[in-house]
């Protein structure tokens, strides 16, 4: 394994379990305790861990995204769920926008299946994922590459989405707090949701139990500008009350 591939996974852990052990990662690389200190010093430098000791801790910080390649391994089993859930709501023939989610690729993952389906994303990995599909029409934003985060953004890219209208949006979100709204981690990538849920019939906000709670950098919208949130949290009587007051529906799986 590459030093980049082993450092990616230890970041995935680091983000699904809030810390992580020298020793247990030595024993699970078959590296040196020196080499995993190397690999920790770098993402401390990265600004995604701060070392402690013994180990490192994930650093929280809302301004600052995860790599796709990281991300798309954390919460993958919720993510599933969620992703099937959403393909129950999608029918052969509708006209969808993805937006460059990991969620939103594991939509994709479970509608290949579906027959004449029409496609916008501004996600490579989605591209990617349906460019062998049969009888689909798949159709990119273009616009600016956001190499990390996998993802076309920027004036090119709103523009294009300006222009279409589809049956369904699936986008999601960095957080989800109940005075602030859902919130992304760039402002870009922001921008274009916003136009993506403009440019859509039905509006799905896609976010695993890890969302709630956090606010990130930038509101991409109010709550009362979606139709259905998708979820595996369980909700208490105060989110659900205000998502009723707001006509947003829940679906939990």
């Amino acid at each position: 394994m590459l030093a980049a591939e082993r450092r990616n996974e230890i970041l995935a852990q680091l983000k699904a379990e809030g810390k992580v052990v020298v020793a247990d990662l030595s024993k699970k690389y078959d590296v040196t305790e020196e080499t995993i200190r190397r690999d920790l010093e770098k993402l401390e430098g990265e600004g995604f861990a701060e070392r402690t000791y013994g180990g490192a801790v994930l650093r929280e910080n809302d301004k600052e995204e995860l790599p796709f390649l990281v991300r798309k391994r954390a919460n993958v089993e919720a993510k599933k769920h969620i992703a099937s859930k959403i393909s129950e709501m999608i029918e052969d023939g509708e006209r969808i926008m993805l937006d460059a989610s990991t969620t939103a690729l594991f939509v994709a993952k479970q509608i290949r299946s579906k027959k004449n389906i029409t496609v916008i994303t501004n996600s490579i990995e989605i591209l990617l994922e349906l460019s062998d599909v049969k009888g689909w029409k798949v159709l990119s934003t273009g616009g600016a590459l956001r190499a990390g985060a996998l993802s076309l953004v920027g004036y090119q890219a709103e523009r294009m989405v300006e222009g279409f209208y589809v049956d369904k949006v699936i986008v999601s979100c960095k957080g989800i707090d109940r005075n602030k709204g859902f919130t992304d981690s760039n402002e870009l990538d922001a921008g274009l949701k916003r136009q993506m849920l403009l440019s859509a019939d039905t509006k799905i906000l896609a976010a695993d139990s890890g969302k709630f709670g956090r606010v990130s950098f930038t509101k991409i919208t109010d709550y009362a500008d979606l139709d259905v949130i998708v979820t595996d949290y369980r909700m208490d009587e105060e989110w659900k009350e205000l998502l009723k007051d707001c006509g947003v529906s829940i679906v939990q799986c």
